[in-house]
C-alpha cells in the first residue's frame, strides 16, 4: 500500500488549486469555463437552438493485491468527445466517440452515443440509434454520476458493460411514474453499430416516485426486465436471456442509500445468477461525501461469477460466490462535472471448482472525473 500514497497525495494536493466547492446559484469561474462547451445557443430560433461540445475525461490509479501478488496501473479510464445539437425545439442529435490516448493504436475505439431523439414533452421521448441501455442500479447511472469510483460487480455480471447498443426506445415521466421500453440489437459487436448478425433483446422498466409518500427529498423505486434471444453471435451483450432488477434510491438531507436486487439466467454455459447491492452515503460538507457499498453475488453452478475489472488482472478464472465491501470518499469541486474520487475494497471469490477463480484481496483506486 505505500506506493498508493503518492497518487493519493497528488490528488489531495490539487484541492487548494481548484478552490472550494461551488455554491448553488452563484456565478463562478467554473460556470464560465464550462460555458466554453456551448458553441451556439439561441432558444428563440426556430430551426437550430443549440450546438454543444460534449464529453468526459476520467483518469485513475488502481492497485490490487492478493496473497503477495500485486497489479497496479495508471489508466485513462474514459475519454469521450462529441457534440449535441438541438433542432426545431423537439429534436436532439447526439454523437460521441471513445478515444484511447494511452495506447494510441488505435486512438479511436468506438462510437458510444450516435442517435436522434424526438420529444415534445417529458411524457415521451423516442430515440433511434446507438444509445445507453439502462438497467440495474449502476447500469442505469451514467459513469459521470457514479457515487463509487466504479460500477459494482453486480452490474459487471448482470448488466451489459458494452453499455451502448443500436436500437429504438421510448421513455418518459407521467405524474409520479416513469417508464422505458426499448428493442435493441445484440449484434456482432464492432466499433460502430455492429453488423446485426445476432439476435436482439427487449427491455422494459417502470419506476415510481415515492418521495411525497415517504416524506423524503428523493425516493424512487424501479423495476426492470430484459429478455434476450439466445444466439452465439450476440457479442454486444452478456450471454444472459432473462435479467430482472429491482432497485431503490432514497435521499433525505445529508444521507442517502441506493440498493439493487437482481437475478439472471444464461445460455452458452452461463448459469443462473442472483445478487444484491446496497450503497449508503453521507454528505459531510457541501463538497465532501463518504460512501460505502456491499455487493454479494452467487451462481447456481460452478464458475458463473466474474471478478471486477482490476481484480480480474490477478485472477483470470471465475467462481461461484463473490462478496465485496467498499469504502470511499468523493470531493465535489464543480458537482459531478469536476470531482475527485477514492475508494478501497476488500473482496473475495469462492471457487468450488478449484480451477483458478479463487480470490481474496484488497484494492484501492483514486481518480479525477471531468465531464461537460
Amino acid at each position: 500500500m505505500p506506493r498508493l500514497l503518492l497518487p493519493v497525495a497528488y490528488l489531495v494536493a490539487l484541492v487548494p488549486f481548484v478552490a472550494v466547492p461551488v455554491r448553488a446559484q452563484e456565478e463562478s469561474a467554473y460556470d464560465r469555463v464550462w460555458r466554453v462547451a456551448e458553441w451556439y445557443r439561441n432558444d428563440d430560433a426556430r430551426a437550430l437552438q443549440s450546438v454543444l461540445f460534449s464529453g468526459r475525461f476520467q483518469f485513475e490509479y488502481a492497485r490490487v493485491s492478493d496473497e503477495g501478488v500485486t497489479h497496479d496501473e495508471w489508466n485513462v479510464r474514459r475519454l469521450r468527445l462529441g457534440w449535441r445539437i438541438g433542432l426545431f425545439r423537439q429534436v436532439t442529435l447526439h454523437a460521441e466517440a471513445e478515444l484511447n490516448p494511452q495506447e494510441r493504436d488505435p486512438l479511436y475505439m468506438r462510437l458510444t452515443d450516435a442517435y436522434v431523439e424526438w420529444s415534445r414533452s417529458s411524457a415521451v421521448a423516442l430515440t433511434l440509434g446507438k444509445q445507453g441501455v439502462p438497467f440495474t442500479m449502476d447500469g442505469s447511472t451514467s459513469s459521470k454520476e457514479l457515487l463509487t469510483i466504479d460500477r459494482s460487480n453486480l452490474a459487471n455480471n448482470m448488466w451489459f458493460p458494452e453499455e451502448y447498443m443500436p436500437g429504438v426506445s421510448a421513455a418518459g415521466v407521467v405524474s409520479q411514474w416513469s417508464y422505458q421500453v426499448g428493442v435493441y440489437s445484440s449484434g456482432a459487436r464492432d466499433r460502430e453499430l455492429g453488423d446485426f448478425s445476432g439476435s436482439g433483446f427487449v427491455l422494459v422498466a417502470l419506476g415510481r416516485d415515492l418521495s411525497q409518500d415517504l416524506g423524503v427529498d428523493v425516493g424512487v423505486v424501479t423495476a426492470s426486465y430484459l429478455y434476450q434471444e439466445p444466439d452465439a453471435n450476440n457479442t454486444f451483450t452478456r450471454p444472459l436471456d432473462h435479467v430482472g432488477s429491482l432497485n431503490l434510491r432514497l435521499e433525505d438531507g445529508r444521507w442517502g442509500v441506493r440498493t439493487d436486487l437482481a437475478a439472471a439466467s444464461g445460455y452458452l454455459g452461463q448459469s443462473r445468477l442472483w445478487g444484491a447491492m446496497v450503497t449508503p452515503y453521507f454528505t459531510v460538507t457541501p463538497g465532501l461525501q463518504l460512501v460505502a457499498r456491499n455487493t454479494y453475488l452467487e451462481s447456481s453452478e460452478l464458475n458463473g461469477v466474474r471478478l471486477a475489472r482490476y481484480e480480474s488482472q490477478l485472477t483470470g478464472g471465475r467462481g461461484d460466490r463473490y462478496n465485496e465491501v467498499y469504502l470511499g470518499a468523493n470531493y465535489y469541486i464543480y458537482g459531478h462535472k469536476l470531482k475527485l474520487q477514492a475508494g478501497a475494497q476488500l473482496a473475495s471469490m469462492k471457487d468450488r471448482a478449484d480451477d483458478g477463480g479463487a480470490y481474496s484481496g484488497l484494492g484501492a483506486t483514486v481518480g479525477v472525473r471531468v465531464s461537460w
